[in-house]
């Protein structure tokens, strides 16, 4: 096995006159099946069909899109594994300085709308080839969609970018299908019925559900929320239905229902394929791409969440009904890992988008579908869901007794209150004792209830009890282990009062938290919904958004507050609520430190103290001047 061509000359090598696919990717070309692309490209390899890898593309003329020559079914777009706008702008809307995903970690390799402006780049090249897209990007642009960075409402990107088809979700069959119908002769406008795709078409056919119009939700929040309600309740390959949005007469962008879920046989199959679990060779002399760091030695064991994340994207993209790997495959593959010359018996991961789901969350849902209107874990367990980790602890035990592997983490993320329903403690045993490497990070991401329910997360109870069961285990194995909690600042929901009694929390427990997301507004999220509408989809009630961008750093630095640099911005905040009295309690004594934690822990200098004395006196005569708190 070698890397797929990425040039004329590769092609050439292989014997080729010509390609059927051309893959445009955002990300530099890495054959590791954390990547999507190298995923769709070695599926569509199994199944006979030439690839070549167009990665990252001179984006400012079509030259680079006709250097394999013209491709004979298509080209297939992507913008890499991250949207290319989160992926090139932080949540205050500043262009980032580095990229993961790109040869050293140099940023500015990849252009904003990624996708956009691939497939307006094929068409140049070559008007009359399909262009199919896909990937996170597509994924969840594939209707009209609320845009954080522009502050509008825009078009579906099947339209904005002029593809012919979008597929949407996890792509494997449903790219095989498209594939499979051009090697027939079918032209892409005529291929209209395949699952887990976006099509265009000119009349409802009354064998879906109308949503609002784009029109009416590019002028209504209310019914913007009401359309974003009715898609993401028909995101079910078993009860969802054929989904139309018309922009104007004559014209609809139409979503078919969702693929079903791989089996564990197919992913088995797909994770099976040989990759070169790498960077291309030709990365090298750049330093390589930093991306491929955390999943080189990671091993993918599961696809979708019952989890149900206000903020999370996966429920959208990959879906809330759950499969899993085999152990088998799991073990084979952690096995190949062990052969690497740079493998130094470490196993970074064994996880997905949760790591401890393992089966779907009932059994119900395999023949009706997952439920519409309510959670599998919030406000609380479903008295249906199965709960069971011995299968997982049996593949963690098997993994880490392989020859070769010193030890297997988990940084996936644990789901602790699924954790705290399981009746058997022996998970959160074995966990503490062999899986965590010196901290185990959770995501609590609030306290406040208001808060924890826009995200639909639970109590803050349950996240003390969990502690409470972590600080025991690592005392009953002799352990100096600890937790490292991520919170979310600026969430709907969280008023600046949420963020103050989340800092004296904080300190109040000692926890200093790894990384701060400030929440970042982005497609095919409920959270980023309540963000644009101030509305709650499925109460209709008013929610409280913190759009300010002075707030918004309030928030953020609130969680924060033992940094130095972030003792003026904290104090401003503690002003405004009125909490003055926590001045002297976050400043006199600060929290105690951890071993955990000594990389947070920073030193006031010259230049900082400067920096607050200056942020001081900026805010000092706006203020003075009339000027807004917040």
């Amino acid at each position: 096995m070698s890397f797929l061509p990425i040039s004329y000359e590769d092609m050439k090598e292989r014997g080729w006159n010509q390609v059927d696919f051309v893959l445009v990717t955002g990300d530099a070309y890495v054959d590791h099946p954390s990547f999507g692309t190298a995923i769709i490209s070695r599926v569509l390899e199994r199944h006979g069909y030439k690839v070549a890898i167009l990665a990252q593309p001179d984006y400012k003329s079509c030259n680079d899109f006709m250097k394999f020559g013209k491709p004979r079914l298509g080209f297939l777009i992507n913008s890499g594994n991250v949207d290319s706008m989160v992926n090139n702008f932080s949540v205050f809307k500043k262009r980032r300085k580095a990229d993961q995903y790109s040869p050293g970690g140099v940023a500015e390799r990849r252009p904003d709308r990624a996708v956009i402006v691939y497939a307006n780049r094929a068409k140049e090249a070559y008007n009359d080839v399909p262009v199919v897209i896909g990937g996170i990007e597509a994924s969840l642009r594939r209707m009209g969609h609320y845009d954080y960075w522009e502050d509008k409402v825009r078009r579906s990107i099947l339209l904005d970018s002029g593809a012919d088809i979008l597929v949407y979700g996890m792509g494997e069959r449903a790219i095989v299908e498209i594939a499979d119908a051009l090697d027939s002769g079918i032209s892409a406008k005529d291929i209209g019925w395949i699952s887990g795709t976006c099509v265009k078409a000119k009349t409802f056919d009354d064998d879906g559900l109308l949503l609002p119009t784009f029109d009416e939700i590019k002028d209504s929040k209310e019914l913007y929320a009401k359309s974003f309600l009715k898609q993401y309740v028909n995101n079910d390959h078993i009860n969802g239905k054929k989904l139309y949005e018309q922009y104007h007469e004559g014209l609809f962008v139409v979503q078919n229902p969702p693929q079903p879920p791989m089996e564990q046989w197919e992913l088995d199959n797909i994770y099976d394929m040989d990759f070169e679990r790498n960077y291309h060779p030709i990365y090298e002399k750049y330093g390589g791409i930093p991306g491929i760091k955390e999943v080189q030695f990671s091993l993918v064991s599961n696809r979708g969440c019952f989890g149900g994340c206000s903020f999370c994207a996966i429920t959208f993209h990959q879906g809330r009904q759950l499969r899993s790997r085999s152990k088998e495959s799991l073990v084979r593959e952690a096995s190949i890992l062990t052969q690497n010359k740079d493998f130094k018996g470490y196993i970074h991961d064994v996880g997905g988008p949760t790591a401890n789901f393992r089966a779907p969350s009932c059994k119900k849902q395999l023949s009706h579908g997952v439920c519409k209107y309510k959670d599998c874990l919030y406000p609380s367990p479903c008295e249906h869901m199965d709960i069971d980790h011995s299968e997982y602890l049996d593949i963690l035990k098997t993994i880490r007794e392989l020859e070769g592997v010193k030890k297997v983490f988990i940084r996936s993320g644990i789901r602790y209150d699924y954790l705290m329903a399981d009746k058997d403690r022996r998970f959160i045993d074995e966990l503490v004792k062999y899986h965590v490497s010196g901290t185990l990070k959770v995501a609590p991401e609030h306290i406040s209830a208001g808060v924890l329910k826009a995200m639909r997360k639970p109590e803050k109870a349950v996240f003390e009890k969990f502690v409470s069961e972590y600080d025991k285990a690592n005392k009953k194995h002799g352990k100096d282990q600890y937790l490292i909690p991520y919170f979310i600042s600026s969430h709907p929901g969280s008023t600046l009062d949420d963020a103050v009694n989340l800092a004296e929390y904080l300190h109040n427990t000692g926890f200093i938290p790894d990384q701060v997301q400030d929440f970042y507004p982005t497609p095919g999220t409920l959270s980023t919904t309540m963000y644009y509408t101030e509305l709650d989809p499925f109460t209709m009630d008013k929610i409280y958004i913190p759009k300010d961008m002075q707030e918004k750093k309030m928030q953020r630095a609130l969680i924060h507050f033992h940094k130095p640099e972030n003792k003026a911005t904290v104090i401003q905040a503690l002003k405004l609520a009125k909490r003055t009295d926590l001045i002297n309690k976050f400043y006199g004594t600060l929290p105690p430190s951890k071993k955990s934690n000594k990389t947070y822990k920073s030193k006031s200098n010259k230049k900082q103290k400067e920096s607050v004395r200056v942020y001081n006196e900026k805010h000092s005569a706006r203020n003075s001047r009339g000027g807004k708190g917040r």
